[in-house]
Parts: C-alpha cells; structure tokens; sequence
C-alpha cells in the first residue's frame, strides 16, 4: 500500500478512501482490469479525478525506457482514409524501431483497459471520440495519447495533430466563388463533430466576406455516402438553384454524385462538385473530384514523433500545455467544377 510521499503527492490510499473501495481495487482499475463492476469503475476514476492521481512505479518506469510498442486505437481500417493513416504511423513507428499494434475500438470494447493490460508505451488515436473516463483512466496510468483531428474537444493535456478543417472549407467556397456559383448546398458529417463544424464555418466565412447574394443549405449526411445521395437528391429538389456542393468528405461527395446522376443531372455542366480529404476515390471518381487535400498520412506520422517525444518527458511534463499540430489544406483542381453554366 502506498503511503503520501514526501512532496504530498496524491496516493492509492487517498483514491479508495474517496472512492469507496481497497486499494487492490483501485490498482486493478489503473491496470485494466476486467473483474471490475462498471460502477465501482466509475467512482475509481472520479476519485482519480477529484485527487488529481498519477500513477507512478511501473508506468513512469515504461516512460523512461526506450519505447518498444504503441497503440493505435481506431474504430475501423477499411477506406482509404484509414489506411492512408496507418501508412503514416507505420513508417514513423518503423523509423523509431518501434512496434504498432491496432486496436479496434468498435462499440462495446473497452479499448482503454486493454491497453492499460499490455506493455503498450501509448497511443495514437483516430477516428474515436474518447469518453472522459477514458481519458482520466489512461492519464491517471501515466499512458499518453495523442489524437489526430479529435472529433471533440480534449482535455487540455491531450496533444493533437489536425488539418486546417476551416481553411479547407474556405478555400472550397472561394474557388467556387471565383467560377461565378452563388446556390450552394454543403453536405456535412456528423453534427458533433469539431472538423466537419470547422469545415462548414469555414465555408460559410468563405462566402460571407465577399457580402455577396449568396444562399447555404446545409445537410448531415453522417459521412456515409448513401445517406449524402439522400440528403443532397432532397436539397436539390427543394431548392433547384443550388448550382455548387461543397461535402465535407470524399465519400459524401459520391453520394452528390448519385443524386446528380439520379435526377438526370451532370456534372460539373448542372452541378459542381467539391469534396474534401484527397482519397483515391476522389482521383477514380467521373468526373476526377476537385477536393481539398489533407495530408492524412503526414497526420499519422506526426502523431507518431509526437507520442514518441512525450514518451522522452518526465511524467510531470504532460501537464504542460500540449502541442497542436496544424497541416495546412490545399485545393486540388481537377473535372468536378466548372463555371457557373458549364464550361
């Protein structure tokens, strides 16, 4: 059992008196283990929380040894978006001599325990929304995390690495802007979520400095290209003037896609098109897509040097205010818009 240190620091003993609970208790919640009520899980963490615990021993000992294996915790790998991702992080991580294991953070699975279960040094986190027990959980175990593009605002000691979301939806509505397009429809992802708000606004801004006699409709496809082909065939029925689609992603800019072919449309001659990620979807697509690029696999990799930097700090360190790494968003060109009218 641990006793207060010296620098009165927060200790084991302090979390289950607050908590209700044995310090055995307490351990087993801090190393993941399963044969934990959820109940007794949860007050472990607020308890954690309230005393502002860090673990020490085992996990600052795995922080100053040479990391030999990290997490990347993913909710899917099948797309384009993911795996280019993944070629990221794997090629930092083999440049850093450094083990990659995925794992998949699919509805039920406590990927945070597991992680704490298995000599894991941190992780990379895409494509998942982090419950704040989570991050109170890993924190507490001294296991850093970085997220990239978090859908959510983290907790401020939680590094980030991200792609210009506002900027990207600017530059779209100043192309379109330039080609003479005053009707647009914009096919966001899901409404809670930090980089398709980032890329709406940033679209929205895009034509509200020109104080032009512009008009938005805005629709939440969810970022599944079935439900865009749903969403934009509606918007364009009961608002036939819309000219020009800015989705907030590739996949939702097919959806555009079918709804145009549907209603006996083409583009970009009735409808221009402009998606945002720079997939190879966007490359095969008919017309080739005009997107906005964000360099996902340059993502992966910085989170990775990222995590691997934090590793080198003291545990103390990760209270500092982290980093943001922010890639900048190009516009890519290509058949999908056209002048208002046609070419």
């Amino acid at each position: 059992m641990q006793s207060e240190s010296p620098r009165g620091r927060p200790t084991l003993s302090q979390v289950a008196e607050l908590a209700g609970t044995s310090v055995p208790t307490v351990s087993k919640v801090l190393r993941g283990g399963t044969d934990v009520s959820e109940s007794t899980r949860m007050r472990v963490m607020e308890a954690v929380r309230a005393v502002d615990y860090h673990r020490r021993g085992a996990s600052s000992e795995r922080l100053a040894e040479r990391p030999t294996m990290i997490d990347l915790v993913v909710n899917h790998v099948a797309g384009s978006w993911a795996n280019s991702v993944l070629t990221g992080v794997e090629a930092a991580a083999a440049a850093a001599d450094v083990d990659v294991v995925i794992s998949m953070a699919t509805h039920g699975r406590d990927w945070a325990s597991r992680l704490l279960r298995r000599p894991s040094s941190g992780a990379v986190v895409v494509l998942v929304d982090p419950s704040s027990t989570q991050f109170r959980m890993l924190s507490a175990a001294n296991v850093p995390l970085v997220l990239i593009d978090p859908m959510s605002k983290p907790p401020r000691e939680v590094p980030s690495v991200g792609v210009a979301n506002w900027n990207g939806g600017q530059i779209a509505a100043e192309h379109l802007l330039a080609l003479g397009h005053r009707r647009f429809g914009i096919v966001a992802g899901i409404r809670t979520h930090l980089y398709s708000r980032a890329r709406v606004d940033g679209f929205r801004a895009g034509v509200d400095v020109r104080q032009l006699d512009a008009s938005i409709h805005v629709a939440h496809a969810d970022w599944d290209r079935g439900r865009a082909r749903d969403e934009s065939r509606h918007l364009l029925e009961t608002h036939p003037d819309i000219t020009a689609f800015f989705a907030c992603s590739d996949i939702m800019a097919l959806g555009v896609y079918d709804a145009v072919a549907e209603l006996g449309l083409t583009i970009p001659n009735d409808i221009s098109v402009v998606g945002f990620d720079d997939t190879p979807e966007a490359h095969a697509a008919r017309p080739p897509l005009t997107t906005v690029r964000q360099p996902t696999a340059e993502m992966g990799a910085a989170a990775v040097r990222m995590l691997l930097s934090a590793m080198a700090m003291r545990p103390a360190a990760f209270e500092a205010e982290p980093p943001r790494i922010e890639m900048a968003a190009d516009l890519i060109v290509r058949g999908s818009s056209s002048a208002r009218g046609g070419h």
